[in-house]
């Protein structure tokens, strides 16, 4: 991999996505943006004040569809074009206009829901019988009914959606824009620096001296800007608890957790059970990286390190769509070609460039394909990000065939389910065809590290050590930078015991993620890999049956809890059996590693 990173003009474009498929020209843009605010008009006039019957009520919803549609549209194109390269003016440009016009239409179509929520619970349930359509959107406007504020302040929260958001915009600006990580230097040998290439690169060398150097030199840079970043942090959950109390929730907690439409006890039941009962079983894996490394004292900067440093086979992109397509070909004809799909019309962007996201992720604009960008490392490992990113991408082209724009998405408790039950599917082909010792560990400890380590360490650590700051906020105080490094270190120090040295750096972890800008969505990975495990281990004893239903899971997108979902796909959720199920799971794949790195050694 060239540490050397290109411009966006400089790209090969058969590695970046064509957005073409949203708009083929900028004047289609223009367009759609004109046509959704003429749509805006005709919404004020039509109904502004009048809905007050159940027919009223569908006419309306009927004409917000197109609407939502259009700006979800609208909203993905200018959003994309920044994601690849956060240094194009021109492109910020259009998505800061875009952002200001979506808050005004925003604000001008405040009133449909302020109207219905204020109307006979008789009336909306008519409306709920006569449109199978808006039945849902009209039951979750009914679950509202208590929180709803008085439509002036509605409207006012609407027209302030954009400075609300600004929180999340300006970490991202500090953290891809103005974060110049420069070099460091081991043995007066110069190595280049960023969030991405630490991410990516240095976090996993093998060079112990390089590694802890790496880090030292990020960690300092990171330091630099943690009054910043903690300050922006502040705003953020300050904005939450205003609103919340607005809302009349007991907690900022109570308030995320109700979009999510799961109870406090699943939310803590995650955290709580993985901080007690996985804990040993990573602290055993950490041990075993400590030996194979042959380190002296494992410290926090150690973590990200291989089991098989040296076997990772490399790959390239022609390869691992074989692998992909392969792999996934147990969900059927249509799944599979929709993943040729995504190669051959370039929905995903593979390039690395200067101003790039870090990390990996998947848009799905309802009434367009998927789009996913992924920074690719030629490295084996891609093949589980991949197929990640084409388990969301999946679930929302079957929901998408099958639902409404109203009721394509599931609570944000379910959205990892999909994606990681693409990785363990990719796990049980790799090794189905692969009969090596010595590749059978490097599945299991990808599995381990990568899959379970991102989403039941990393993640998780993040949800526990995000709800201590909400416990802070909802007493009344507040946090600055001291206080989260604080509070970062002790979840650490607790997860790690003294396997684990926590060195000066790891507290600032909580500058890395852009998780805590976006509600309760660090403890949700967690969530759907338990449930994704679970469905995966029926798939592996009853076959093609538990696949079929959980294809109607995806389909049926967001037009049941988390909870319905996963009974669909044979898990009960509302008892802790899954989740210390799944927990016992990881121990056993750790211990198989353990045990196949003594015959090997032998």
């Amino acid at each position: 991999m060239s540490t050397h990173l290109l411009e966006r003009k400089d790209v090969d474009e058969r590695l970046t996505w064509d957005l073409s498929g949203i708009f083929k020209t900028e004047e289609e843009y223009e367009e759609a943006i004109k046509k959704a605010q003429e749509l805006t008009m005709e919404l004020e006039e039509e109904f502004k004040g009048k809905i007050d019957t159940s027919k009223t009520i569908n006419n309306c919803l009927d004409k917000l569809k197109v609407l939502a549609q259009l700006l979800t549209l609208v909203g993905s194109y200018a959003h994309l074009a920044v994601s690849v390269d956060q240094t194009n003016t021109e492109n910020l440009q259009k998505q800061m206009k875009f952002s200001n016009i979506a808050s005004d239409i925003e604000s001008r179509i405040s009133f449909i829901e302020s109207e219905i929520i204020e109307l006979d619970e008789k009336i909306i349930n008519q409306a709920i019988e006569e449109s199978e359509e808006n039945a849902n959107y009209l039951r979750k406007i009914l679950r509202k009914k208590k929180q709803a504020l008085h439509p002036e302040v509605e409207k006012a929260l609407s027209a302030l959606s954009a400075v609300l958001e600004a929180p999340e915009h300006i970490y991202n600006m500090a953290k891809l824009a103005d974060m110049d990580f420069g070099t460091f230097t081991v043995d007066g040998k110069e190595y280049p620096l960023s969030f991405s290439l630490f991410e990516t690169k240095w976090e996993y060398e093998e060079d112990t001296r390089i590694r802890r150097a790496a880090f030292e030199a990020f960690s300092k840079k990171l330091r630099e800007y943690q009054h910043t970043i903690a300050a922006v942090y502040q705003t953020q959950v300050q904005k939450e608890k205003t609103i919340a109390t607005l809302r009349r929730f007991d907690s900022v907690i109570d308030s995320l957790l109700f979009h999510q439409e799961v109870d406090r006890e699943l939310y803590d039941r995650q955290i709580d059970l993985i901080m007690k009962h996985l804990a040993p079983h990573m602290r055993k894996f950490a041990k075993l990286l400590q030996k194979i490394h042959r380190i002296e004292e494992m410290t926090f900067a150690d973590l990200k390190l291989e089991v098989d440093p040296e076997f990772e086979p490399s790959i390239t992109i022609e390869e691992a769509k074989k692998y992909i397509e392969e792999g996934l070909s147990v969900f059927g004809e249509d799944y599979r070609e929709m993943v040729r799909r995504a190669f051959n019309e370039r929905w995903i962007d593979f390039a690395e460039n200067k101003g790039k996201s870090t990390g990996a992720f998947c848009a799905s604009p309802y009434g367009s394909h998927p789009y996913i960008l992924i920074n690719w490392a030629d490295k084996m490992r891609e093949v589980f990000v991949l197929s990640h990113e084409l388990g969301h991408a999946g679930h929302f082209y079957l929901a998408h065939q099958h639902q409404n724009i109203f009721d394509s998405r599931p609570s944000m408790y379910f959205v990892e389910a999909p994606s990681t039950m693409n990785e363990l599917l990719m796990a049980n082909y790799l090794m189905k065809n692969n009969k090596d010792k010595r590749m059978r560990r490097w599945i299991l400890s990808t599995l381990i590290s990568r899959t379970y380590y991102h989403n039941f360490v990393t993640h998780l650590l993040e949800a526990a050590y995000q709800r201590e700051v909400y416990r802070i906020i909802d007493k009344g105080g507040s946090v600055t930078a001291p206080i989260l490094n604080k509070l970062k270190r002790e979840v650490l120090e607790k997860f790690w015991g003294d396997a684990v040295k926590i060195n000066e750096g790891a507290e600032l972890t909580w500058m890395r993620q852009p998780h805590y800008y976006m509600g309760l969505y660090p403890y949700t990975y967690s969530a759907g890999l338990t449930i994704a495990t679970q469905v995966n281990k029926r798939y592996l004893k009853e076959g093609q049956k538990a696949l079929e239903d959980w294809k109607e899971v995806l389909k049926a997108g967001g037009t049941k809890t988390p909870v319905e979902l996963a009974k669909m796909a044979g898990v009960d959720i509302t008892t802790e059996k899954p989740l210390l199920d799944t927990i016992e799971y990881i121990g056993n794949i750790i211990d198989e590693i353990i045990k196949l790195t003594e015959e090997l050694e032998k």
